[in-house]
């Protein structure tokens, strides 16, 4: 991991196209600004993990329903 110390108004670059700003700093609290292009997915951690859970849900859900038609089928 990667651990830098910034500022407020003062950025991290990540290749060329993506650059995370600090806005501002209130306590325990810091606010960044995001610029990425559209194609880049950009979400906060909780939210990245409830869609992957609910993805991996889905898959399963799937399954069961494509074996539920198979031995239906027999």
């Amino acid at each position: 991991m990667l651990i830098l110390a910034r500022k407020k108004g003062e950025a991290i670059q990540i290749g060329n196209e993506i650059e995370i700003k600090i806005l501002s700093i209130q306590g325990d609290q810091v606010k960044i600004g995001i610029d990425a292009p559209k194609t880049v997915e950009v979400y906060r951690k909780e939210i990245y993990e409830q869609i992957q859970e609910e993805n991996k849900q889905a898959a399963t859900t799937t399954t069961n329903v494509l074996e539920l038609i198979k031995k239906s089928q027999k």
